[in-house]
């Protein structure tokens, strides 16, 4: 006899109120129905706001369902002991203030679970985790990966037998994301099932089934090898060139035959309307992956326009003998730790410059202290030709900044917000408006200008947060992890806008997790246990895999990792 389904949905509904007083109501989620029996893994994927919040919320029983019938364990979700369920937000809900061992222990009590009556439960979620040495340091002052780390093990501290995981790996190098996902099967009770929101496709892969969830409705249900089939005969793939690889990327974008196009290696991939390739020599049929369904299953038909971000800013010349952004020496300590040890690259204008490295390995240290938000110990920093020692307020000037973290306003609205920055970089009038009502048309955020900013969907916030960072088209542009929750189609709309504005002559110095999105960069840096342990273009780093042909950067990121740990090893 078959196991009784952990989860039941039957057409199942939500809406919310408008936005602002008159407008319609949201359907977030409309005639939803899905089954998950004990020891399944579900993956939710879906572009930005498209329910997959409000659905795990539903979930939680944290919203309640307008319409329909929500079952967990066999009972009704209002009748949930929420003991049975562990819950990740997105946010991850961790006490910044509280050091990690107070944060599992208040979520141990929280689920009924003393945590000195279940040493051996405890041992084992800081033995998982690799937080054993750090139970005493704030939770705010952990890597991103450590804090994500933290979050799932207090949401799984009681081994519950169904566990909700909201965007567990965002913002989190590809190491970091595979410890992760091992991380949740490990701390899962047994039997555990397991609903696991994405919006990295290689993650949702790795679930027994996906979702793809679109402005509330399901577009797909059944296998992750399925959703790529979904692009089968419309995947193509020609050379390219050793020169002028992102202006043969944005070529390919804006051609209307084409639905998506990455760079994949020596190659130029592309997901096409039709069953033939675009016009040009070299093109052959490719096996689809994951996200060219993705691309295709939410396809509107329109090709993608040329960046209206980057037609505003101005032509800037090339320098050769005059870098934008150099770091020379960067060092930074906290007592005995040294975050960041000799940092030293320059980045040129028109250049995209690439920072990679494991969470915590001193690439956001490095980039605060560019952006002159961190004074280093040692070692000078010049942005535009300002020295950030002594002209740290014109060199802030000359740059747009995306900070990891989003740091606007939660609590003003996103044309409020947009309408300050604006102020402070010194833009009035008629010339604050068209800044404001390119950044809205650009990055499509019309609808949401009277939400609350920090009421925003991940992926929209992320929108919100390129777009200040690009009001004043700025000469030097900082993006620190520009992509992190974003759907694959916008994070490939991203992309557009950053090559082109590249194309200007601005200077860009990029901090990612996406391995794909690295092979947009001119050179990139890899930092990892706060030394630059290998720099060059993705060719050059990927010359670090033996016997292949054309490796992907993310096996040569994996590679000079686990080289230096085992060169540390056998030192020792």
């Amino acid at each position: 006899m078959a196991e009784a389904p952990l989860l039941r949905l039957t057409d199942v509904a939500k809406r919310f109120k408008g936005s602002r007083r008159g407008a319609p109501h949201v359907q977030a989620l409309n005639g939803i129905n899905l089954i998950l029996a004990p020891g399944r893994s579900l993956g939710l994927v879906g572009p930005d706001a498209g329910g997959k919040t409000t659905l795990m919320r539903i979930l939680a029983g944290l919203v309640e369902a307008d319409r329909g019938e929500v079952e967990v364990m066999g009972r009704p979700v209002a009748n949930l002991d929420r003991s049975l369920v562990g819950y990740m937000p997105q946010s991850g809900a961790l006490y910044g203030e509280l050091t990690v061992r107070q944060n599992l222990e208040l979520y141990a009590r929280l689920r009924g679970l003393e945590p000195g009556d279940s040493p051996e439960r405890m041992d084992m979620l800081y033995r998982a985790t690799g937080l054993s040495p750090f139970t005493d340091r704030a939770a705010n002052r952990l890597s991103g990966g450590m804090r994500q780390k933290l979050a799932l093990a207090c949401a799984v501290v009681a081994a519950p037998p169904l566990m909700l995981l909201d965007e567990p790996s965002v913002g989190v190098d590809p190491v970091s994301r595979r410890e992760i996902w091992d991380l949740a099967l490990e701390l899962a009770g047994p039997g555990s099932a397991i609903v696991w929101t994405t919006s990295i496709l290689d993650d949702a892969g790795k679930c027994d089934d996906v979702i793809l969830l679109h402005s509330g409705h399901i577009l797909y249900n059944g296998p992750p090898e399925g959703l790529a089939e979904e692009a089968r005969g419309h995947t193509f793939a020609r050379p390219l060139p050793p020169t002028s690889r992102r202006a043969f990327l944005q070529e390919a974008l804006e051609r209307p035959e084409v639905i998506s196009a990455t760079m994949s290696g020596k190659s130029l991939r592309a997901v096409c309307r039709s069953a033939s390739p675009p016009p040009g020599k070299g093109w052959i049929p490719i096996t689809p992956e994951a996200e060219d369904g993705f691309a295709r299953m939410l396809d509107d038909g329109l090709p993608l326009a040329p960046s209206a971000l980057a037609a505003a800013f101005p032509l800037r010349a090339a320098q050769p003998d005059r870098p934008a952004i150099a770091a020379l020496q960067l060092t930074r300590r906290y007592g005995a730790f040294t975050a960041a040890r000799d940092i030293t690259f320059t980045v040129f204008p028109g250049e995209i410059f690439g920072l990679l490295g494991p969470n915590g390995a001193g690439k956001s240290t490095t980039f605060r202290m560019l952006c002159g938000l961190l004074s280093p110990s040692s070692g000078r920093g010049t942005v535009a030709g300002r020295e950030l020692s002594s002209a740290r307020a014109q060199a802030r000037e000359a740059m747009g900044y995306m900070p990891q973290k989003f740091s606007l306003y939660g609590d003003l609205s996103v044309l409020a917000n947009l309408r300050f920055v604006a102020g402070a970089y010194g833009l009035i009038g008629n010339k604050a408006r068209d800044a404001i009502d390119r950044v809205v048309n650009a990055l499509d955020l019309s609808s949401f200008t009277a939400q609350m900013a920090g009421l925003l969907p991940l992926g929209i916030k992320q929108r919100l947060a390129l777009g200040a960072a690009v009001l004043h088209t700025p000469p030097v542009l900082f993006l620190d992890e520009p992509t992190s929750g974003v759907d694959p189609l916008i994070r490939r709309e991203f992309w557009h806008h950053i090559n082109a504005i590249a194309a200007r002559g601005t200077a860009v110095l990029v901090t990612t997790h996406f391995m794909d999105e690295a092979e947009n960069c001119d050179r990139l840096l890899l930092i990892n246990r706060s030394e630059a342990i290998a720099s060059g273009t993705p060719d050059d780093l990927k010359r670090a895999v033996i016997g292949k042909s054309d490796p992907t950067l993310e096996e040569a990121f994996i590679t000079l990792i686990e080289a230096q740990g085992k060169g540390e090893s056998e030192a020792a």
